[in-house]
């Protein structure tokens, strides 16, 4: 069931959050746009579990997330509360249909007899979880960390580059990954610090404590969404490899 979960989880991040164009995020509400951007979901979640001939799973993938999809798109706003609501639902889909289905990974052309040929195979599931943390850590995150300043972000603030803070945003995200895939926490906090120093100068000379409010947030936010997947990365590492 974990290498199930593992290999839906990393086609589904990899097909929201780096596959998934403007245009079906803009046209969500379009059969086409929708159809599309389910269609390479699927598709990826489906060559992630070795093209099995499990299509009850398959079928549920595509229709649930069609289904949650389109319900954000319709009824759904901006904001923090939305996006994680659309996140939980597409990951509770994945957790039933893992579930229901558990041995689909297994059926697959990355599992048996394949590990018989290419031995190094049988750790594709802790690559998949691997790719699937930084995928949210580092794009997930962008997104989580935009949904939660909607609406927060003072005027004299979106004079800077949103790109620099963006770029500032993912660079940060994956450093503190790494520190915690590498069992260095404590990094974290050095990090911390030297972006509160590099960071001085702009928040105290701001005419308005808003500004500093508002990156002292976006800060907060990232460097909180980081280190929880982060840690839930470590776990389901830890579970695929026991």
């Amino acid at each position: 069931m974990l290498e199930t979960a593992a290999a839906l989880i990393f086609g589904h991040v990899l097909g929201d959050f780096t596959l998934q164009t403007v245009w079906m995020v803009r046209e969500k509400r379009r059969p086409p746009a929708l159809l599309a951007h389910v269609a390479i979901v699927t598709a990826v979640s489906w060559a992630a579990l070795g093209f099995p001939p499990a299509w009850p799973l398959i079928a549920w993938i595509a229709v649930t997330h069609a289904a949650i999809d389109a319900a954000k798109a319709f009824w759904g706003r901006g904001g923090f509360r939305p996006f994680i609501l659309d996140q939980t639902a597409h990951m509770a889909a994945i957790a039933l249909g893992a579930a229901v289905v558990p041995g689909a990974y297994a059926l697959g052309l990355w599992a048996a007899p394949t590990t018989a040929f290419v031995p190094d195979i049988a750790r594709l599931p802790e690559a998949l979880a691997l790719g699937a943390g930084l995928i949210a850590t580092v794009w997930a995150g962008d997104h989580a960390v935009s949904a939660l300043m909607t609406g927060v972000a003072p005027p004299s603030a979106l004079d800077s580059l949103p790109r620099g803070g963006r770029l500032i945003g993912k660079l940060e995200r994956l450093l503190i990954l790494m520190l915690v895939l590498a069992g260095q926490p404590d990094g974290i906090g050095l990090l911390i610090a030297a972006k509160s120093i590099l960071r001085f100068n702009e928040v105290t000379g701001a005419a308005d404590r808003h500004v500093s409010e508002y990156v002292i947030i976006g800060t907060l936010a990232s460097f909180a969404w980081a280190i929880a997947i982060g840690y839930a990365t470590v776990a389901a590492l830890g579970a695929l490899g026991s």
